[in-house]
């Protein structure tokens, strides 16, 4: 079974392709649903992250996201920790998820393959890109966020040009190419070499 890596900077759709290709019969896990998952509830996770961003960190059982955030967002180096108490626990999860799939492939969703290091585990890489004005509204409206806030995340993440550069297939999300013909040209592809 291949192994499918399927990345984009933030807002390009990365979850809306997934879900095309799971309407196809392919598994896709969701890394950044995961990593949600496991924040609230790995105790020792929780505890490293107290440890490392204050008490203030959760609020009850649930993470203070907007706490974390303004904190990771405006500091490289927070981020790092932040990944570096994150990142193991669910690249473990996806790893665990991949091995017990039995479609042709599957794929594994995450923003940052590159970043964490982890696309070298992977047969195939599928980018996906958007105009970044497109991108920017895209989070604004879904996250509740500022430009700013959108613009300050985005900072943190590998350049589009550069991460496209990086990936096997690209499906351009801008509004005017059709999604599906691209996914059905890489799924076809996929199927063939299984």
């Amino acid at each position: 079974m291949l192994k499918i890596g399927l990345t984009g900077g933030i807002g390009s759709g990365k979850s809306m392709i997934a879900a095309i290709f799971r309407t196809l019969g392919i598994p896709a896990f969701d890394a950044d649903i995961e990593a949600k998952r496991i924040m609230v509830e790995d105790k020792e996770l929780i505890q490293s992250i107290k440890n490392a961003f204050g008490e203030e960190s959760y609020l009850g059982d649930n993470l203070n996201r907007k706490y974390i955030a303004n904190i990771v967002f405006n500091d490289s180096y927070q981020l790092e920790i932040l990944n570096s108490l994150t990142h193991p626990a669910t690249i473990k999860a996806a790893d665990e998820w991949m091995d017990k799939q039995d479609a042709p492939y599957c794929i594994k969703e995450a923003a940052l393959l590159f970043e964490a290091g982890t696309a070298g585990n992977l047969d195939y890489i599928v980018g996906v890109q958007a105009p970044d004005a497109m991108r920017i509204l895209r989070v604004m409206q879904r996250d509740n966020l500022s430009r700013e806030e959108v613009m300050a995340r985005m900072s943190k993440q590998i350049d589009q040009t550069i991460k496209m550069k990086l990936c096997d297939f690209v499906i351009n999300n801008d509004g005017q190419q059709l999604l599906i013909p691209q996914v059905l040209e890489i799924h076809n592809r996929l199927i063939n070499e299984s």
